[in-house]
């Protein structure tokens, strides 16, 4: 514990911590969505099962972090007359998670649009067949959210004495406030089904953005023009506001009923 009493820890870990607990606000809805559709007595269960496994899967990511590093070699090359690009290992794993999100999220839409009697109608007996597979899709979004959450954390941390120390101890105050708060958001988020909406289509924006910053990553370009990445504060700003303008609406519908 001696490393925390160096004052550029201490501010790196409170940072980390603060950011850690930001990110995980994408995943809290994620799994809100996932666990709504099981019975409401497991969806507790399933969340903080999830979780705590998601824990160690990110720990064992942060301790295995000299080869995440490694992974900005270059893998293969694509040099076609419109397309460029140097695909690393980082950028690859940001290209697939992107992937993930959008397909998840345009799937859990159209159910929600297009099958909400039928899903209503069997969900007693597809959740209880679901529990094992919503663990999975817990593990898996958290290990997508994870490698763009602690390639970050090795550049806050680092040349910062016990920078691995740092990174651990913020994972897991971060988990614990996940565990705290889960419920009570995913309790909100699935009584309120344009929330629910809301949520898919801001993963949808997230695994865009992922796709676009795996193409930074790659130095891709496309017809001659370099893609960049896209400002994380660009998409926080349409989330706050969307989620602004959403709240009004609710209390408006809430003063007329």
């Amino acid at each position: 514990m001696e490393v925390f009493l160096n004052p550029d820890a201490l501010i790196a870990l409170l940072t980390l911590t603060f950011l850690e607990i930001i990110l995980g606000i994408d995943n809290i809805i994620f799994i809100s969505i996932v666990t709504g559709k099981l019975p409401e007595q497991d969806r507790k269960k399933a969340t903080r099962i999830g979780l705590f496994l998601a824990m160690f899967m990110r720990i064992a990511l942060l301790l295995g972090i000299s080869y995440l590093i490694a992974m900005k070699a270059t893998v293969f090359s694509i040099h076609w007359n419109w397309f460029e690009a140097d695909f690393t290992g980082q950028a690859i794993i940001l290209f697939l998670g992107g992937l993930f999100l959008i397909y998840k999220s345009t799937k859990e839409i159209s159910e929600k649009v297009d099958h909400k009697g039928d899903e209503e109608k069997n969900i007693q007996t597809a959740a209880k067949k679901s529990f094992s597979n919503v663990i999975v899709q817990i593990l898996l979004i958290d290990l997508i959210f994870s490698v763009d959450s602690i390639l970050t954390a090795v550049g806050m941390t680092n040349g910062v004495e016990g920078a691995l120390t740092i990174m651990i101890t913020a994972v897991i105050i971060s988990v614990i406030v996940m565990m705290l708060f889960a419920v009570p958001v995913g309790n909100f988020v699935n009584a309120n089904p344009s929330i629910q909406i809301l949520g898919l289509s801001f993963l949808i924006l997230i695994g865009f953005m992922l796709i676009t910053e795996s193409m930074h990553l790659s130095n891709a370009a496309l017809i001659g023009e370099h893609i960049g990445a896209i400002p994380k504060g660009y998409l926080y700003f349409a989330i706050t506001f969307s989620l602004a303008v959403e709240f009004i609406n609710m209390r408006i519908r809430k003063k007329k009923s």
